[in-house]
């Protein structure tokens, strides 16, 4: 399919028509049912569809056409079908090709293989995983006109909450087929794409006259339940118990007894079709697909209304962070043991300790392929907070398997990614393409996806000391009203504001309301941000006992005991190069000022000193590349020198210019004259005085 074809079109179109009401729905602090399709909706570029269908379907074919006894490679089977953004996997161990070989493969039909998207859209993955379809029917011998009708018969699915997605996809597969079957359209095929239903307020009641046992109120109504809220569960509908799909059918099928027409008889026809859509979807959502595909929906927890975060918490407690991990975990749960699910995400999941159960789930899985994007994988989204991932699963563990990841994320556009990964399929020996078996993954705290650490860095995580036993990390303050309880230090009387208390009895005593607040700050290395003070008159009082409309506390002072302790800093929000500085006497910190404390002054220096260095950098982009650096990420760094008095010498060196400069100007509290003067001799310093009047 040629760049700019009719199904992207298609799709920018509907991506354009969503553009007003998703921006009105981001104004809103939780998003309501009918805001989620145009909020969660993001056309994925024609390069990532490509890229997860062969790496799917493509390598699934592969796999049966090898245990079928081809003899050729995977390359060469993927260049036989010109399937270009196929990355071949790295070379295995013999044991390894033959765990991943199952023998049940070799009887496997093309008719018979299943692909799924379960968050469709407008149907960009469908449709392309029609032309790859297509191209395996006709080498196995179908012709064109008979391949389509089996493709859209068997081998094709999608859903979709949004009623206008389901439209276009349904009209798209449609007119795919009709351009290799020129009779399709008056075959009376019917795509396997739906529109998810809800049921509403109906019940077995409203089927009473259809139902002769109490098993099938039970069946009907536990079903009926399931699609309540169907317009907001959508994909998500599962089935913890078999459901007897063919007394439900009867039910949804069975004749009404001839006769005048009364409306009770009317309302029970239409109830019937509302049951036979139910049934259709249900089916879906019940069975198991030999391939998974999608762009998930991407929602955080903070965004759900109630009744969304309670359902996913209760599901999905592993991935309940943000929906697009909840689809991960449910779209692995929709493909065959033996089978293979792609995905495009943000890549949160790979490195964030709220998805660390989800890491551990996926780790019984085997990650065949990542091109990790990074940001400005998609053209309309710029910045850096959007950071996505696109990924092949094998949906079965195969010890030892070395899986493939290409590394574009210093590639800073849509289009240079792709170019980027396409060299990296033709030239394995690229410097951003890794090989690494994921076992190595466990043995990093936390198991991010760190792909591209090295044996020797593996090996200091393995004997090095945890930094959380020799320093402690701590949270601090959360006022839950900065604009209440902070100021600037300069907007408040000097003689109200105590700047060296060293203890929470030490600040009671002096009387004082205003103390030095650690807020985090900017990025600034060794000193400095030494910006605000805070509300702490009377221990806090004021801020202890802030309450909501509800009459419950809003404040959370934690960790208070360490409160005015000397510590080393840092800013939650890390977009760049990790800063960390040396915090003396005297303040409060705050969440977002994250702290780590201790009683010797040498250990915070030389954690300090090894933290600002490239190596600390570099070894907290492999923890946590997003542009929040976490108290988990922070524990878990690997110390293994020791201290250095030529080093802490440099410590104490770097922080003492670092706090020179910071007093340099009028904005720090220690402020005495600007620096250009320091060399300016007395007498000649009268012209910079204000004139005697």
């Amino acid at each position: 399919m040629a760049v700019g074809g009719q199904v992207e079109i298609i799709g920018w179109l509907y991506q354009y028509y969503n553009t007003e009401p998703k921006d009105q729905a981001f104004k809103k602090k939780k998003y309501l049912e009918s805001d989620i399709p145009a909020v969660t909706q993001l056309f994925t570029p024609d390069w990532i569809v490509k890229y997860m269908v062969e790496n799917s379907l493509g390598r699934y074919w592969i796999d049966v056409l090898q245990a079928k006894g081809d003899p050729r490679s995977d390359k060469e089977i993927a260049n036989d079908f010109s399937w270009s953004y196929f990355m071949p996997a790295a070379k295995q161990v013999d044991q390894v090709v033959v765990q991943s070989n199952s023998s049940t493969l070799s009887e496997e039909s093309i008719d018979n293989v299943t692909l799924i998207d379960a968050a469709m859209g407008s149907g960009h993955i469908l449709i392309y995983a029609f032309e790859v379809f297509m191209q395996i029917y006709t080498r196995e011998g179908y012709s064109q006109r008979d391949a389509a009708k089996l493709i859209i018969q068997n081998n094709l699915y999608g859903l979709d909450i949004d009623t206008r997605a389901f439209q276009l996809a349904y009209f798209s597969l449609m007119m795919k087929a009709r351009a290799t079957n020129r009779r399709f359209l008056t075959l009376n095929i019917r795509p396997n794409v739906f529109d998810i239903p809800e049921s509403g307020n109906l019940t077995s009641s409203d089927f009473q006259e259809l139902l002769t046992s109490e098993s099938e109120v039970k069946s009907l109504d536990s079903l009926l339940d399931k699609f309540r809220f169907g317009n907001e569960y959508g994909s998500l509908i599962q089935f913890e118990e078999k459901v007897d799909w063919s007394s439900i059918e009867r039910i949804a099928h069975a004749e009404i007894p001839t006769g005048q027409l009364t409306l009770n008889s009317v309302v029970l026809l239409e109830n019937q079709a509302r049951l036979r859509e139910i049934v259709e979807v249900g089916k879906i959502l019940s069975e198991k697909f030999t391939i998974g595909a999608m762009n998930p929906p991407y929602m955080g927890s903070g965004k759900m209304d109630n009744m969304l975060g309670a359902y996913v918490k209760k599901y999905f407690p592993n991935s309940k962070s943000d929906l697009f991990a909840v689809f991960m975990e449910r779209l692995r749960a929709m493909t065959v043991s033996h089978g293979y699910y792609a995905m495009i995400t943000q890549h949160a999941w790979m490195f964030l300790s709220s998805f660390e159960k989800l890491r551990h789930v996926l780790k019984e899985d085997t990650l065949i392929n990542m091109a990790h994007l990074g940001t400005r994988a998609f053209e309309e989204i710029g910045g850096e907070v959007v950071q996505s991932t696109t990924f092949v699963f094998k949906h079965q563990t195969v010890a030892d398997y070395i899986g493939t990841y290409e590394r574009l994320v210093n590639f800073d556009s849509q289009q240079k990614k792709e170019t980027a990964y396409l060299k990296s399929v033709q030239n394995e020996t690229v410097d951003y393409l890794y090989r690494t078996n994921q076992a190595n993954f466990a043995k990093i705290p936390g198991m991010p996806i760190a792909y591209w650490a090295s044996e020797s860095l593996i090996h200091d995580f393995e004997v090095g000391t945890r930094m959380d036993t020799i320093v402690t990390p701590k949270q601090g303050l959360a006022t839950a009203n900065n604009n209440r309880f902070l100021r600037e230090w300069y907007e408040v009387k000097l003689k109200r504001i105590k700047f060296d208390a060293t203890s929470l009895k030490d600040a009671l005593v002096s009387g004082k309301k205003w103390f030095p607040y650690n807020k985090g700050g900017s990025y600034r290395k060794w000193y400095g941000n030494y910006d605000y003070v805070v509300n702490w008159q009377d221990d806090g009082h004021e801020i202890r006992n802030f309450k909501g409309p509800n009459g419950k506390v809003r404040s959370r002072p934690q960790n208070t005991n360490y409160y005015f302790r000397e510590a080393i800093t840092w800013s939650d929000i890390t977009s760049g190069t990790f800063s960390i500085r040396l915090r003396k006497y005297g303040s409060i910190h705050d969440v977002s000022g994250m702290s780590a404390f201790s009683k010797s002054n040498t250990d915070l220096l030389n954690i300090l000193g090894l933290m600002n260095s490239s190596v600390g950098n570099y070894i907290f982009k492999m923890l946590n590349p997003t542009i929040h650096l976490q108290i988990g990420n922070f524990q878990a760094f690997p110390v293994i020198s020791t201290t250095s008095l030529q080093m802490i010498d440099c410590v104490k060196t770097s922080v003492g210019l670092s706090q020179n400069d910071w007093d340099s100007f009028e904005t720090s509290w220690d402020f005495t004259h600007h620096p250009l003067l320091t060399h300016i001799a007395d007498d000649n310093l009268s012209h910079c005085r204000s004139p005697v009047g």
